[in-house]
């Protein structure tokens, strides 16, 4: 097989980071943000496409802002699911979160359901958008689209409980793909309503776009995601990995090896831009326009690469899987931390709505002043 070379005087990128030229590095967010807030549903297996988009800016993330990122299960039970099944799946995603590089010394980590007051914000942001905005907006055609049988008013009002994830921390800067975008609006849209009706009292988010917009799984035509069964998980095995990339769509026009490409209408090159060098890359790029090398040979090479990220996730995931116990602890303090702070932010929100807190929290002490993440 040929082998690539590196360009001289170009180092390899980091594995497992974007490396096209437009995104070098992960965005950082905007000077002025003071607080990050982001979440995913309890779905299932993390793959390279979670990673790629979410998972490497949240981790780039930590190191700069105080992060809080949840495992939203309310989210997620707008679909469809078996109640037995759900403790496995949010275990499962702390898991993997951790094992990619999400440290609990640098951010708070927590099941959304475990600070109750995320509903009860929504429920109050409910009131406050009209209800043409909530039918206009694209997940949820998409969702009552593709679950007919079970199209709850929860879908409708999944972004305002979206607004209230965020606003209830005061969160200023949300990591999203392009997919999330209009939900985001959504969220600065109610937060906006709220302050104008009964004062200052949250700040307008401001999204951080992941440079991996979308990922294209292995069909290459749709979304990476573990429904649609085109996925390479970020637990995958070495052979796992091959198993699956070697028989993956690439570039129509190579039907045989002697074949010429067009690298830029192949999945697989685009693939290699999150997790080659660049002189891999130019090497995969001239191999295919000439068919100097083969779709086999192009894999290869991508499949080592990418085992190349995986490989300290799966010694992570390892290692916190001989202590099952660490990520429950894990999750419960990061509820402690932030049920004072979602308590303090509720307080405000009741006092300049008229409605008495002391009936919300009667018995329990004050909230103590927000601090804990800062």
């Amino acid at each position: 097989m040929t082998t690539p070379e590196e360009t001289p005087g170009t180092p390899a990128s980091e594995p497992g980071l974007p490396a096209t030229e437009e995104a070098a590095a992960l965005p950082a967010a905007p000077a002025a943000i003071t607080r990050i807030f982001s979440g995913m549903q309890p779905s299932g297996e993390l793959h390279i496409g979670n990673w790629l988009g979410a998972l490497a800016n949240w981790v780039a993330l930590q190191d700069r802002h105080p992060c809080i990122f949840s495992i939203v299960d309310l989210h997620a039970i707008t679909q469809d699911y078996e109640p037995a099944e759900m403790p496995a799946r949010i275990r499962d995603m702390a898991l993997g979160w951790l094992a990619a590089g999400i440290d609990p010394e640098r951010s708070v980590v927590f099941v959304q359901s475990a600070v109750p007051e995320h509903a009860e914000l929504a429920w109050i942001f409910n009131t406050l958008v009209p209800l043409g905005l909530l039918e206009r907006m694209t997940q949820f055609k998409d969702k009552a689209k593709n679950q007919p049988e079970n199209v709850n008013s929860g879908l409708l009002t999944y972004p305002l409980l979206q607004a209230a994830d965020i606003a209830i921390y005061k969160a200023d800067g949300v990591p999203v793909g392009e997919d999330q975008v209009q939900h985001l609006e959504m969220a600065r849209d109610a937060v906006r309503k709220f302050n104008n009706r009964y004062g200052e009292v949250f700040p307008e988010p401001q999204p951080i776009l992941s440079p991996a917009r979308k990922v294209l799984g292995l069909d290459g035509e749709r979304k990476m995601s573990k429904s649609l069964n085109n996925q390479i998980g970020l637990n995958d095995s070495p052979e796992l990995v091959w198993a699956k990339l070697a028989p993956a769509k690439t570039d129509v026009r190579r039907k045989k090896r002697t074949d010429p490409g067009v690298p830029e209408d192949c999945n697989i090159f685009a693939w290699h831009g999150f997790f080659s060098s660049p002189g891999e890359r130019a090497w995969a790029a001239e191999g295919c326009r000439t068919a100097g090398i083969g779709c086999r040979d192009c894999k290869q090479v991508l499949a080592k690469n990418i085992d190349a990220a995986l490989a300290p996730m799966r010694e992570r995931r390892a290692a916190l899987e001989r202590h099952p116990g660490r990520v429950d602890e894990i999750l419960a303090a990061g509820a402690a931390t932030l049920r004072p702070i979602a308590r303090a932010t509720m307080e405000e929100v009741r006092e300049r709505m008229g409605l008495d807190a002391r009936v919300r929290y009667a018995g329990q002490p004050p909230a103590p002043p927000l601090r804990g993440i800062d």
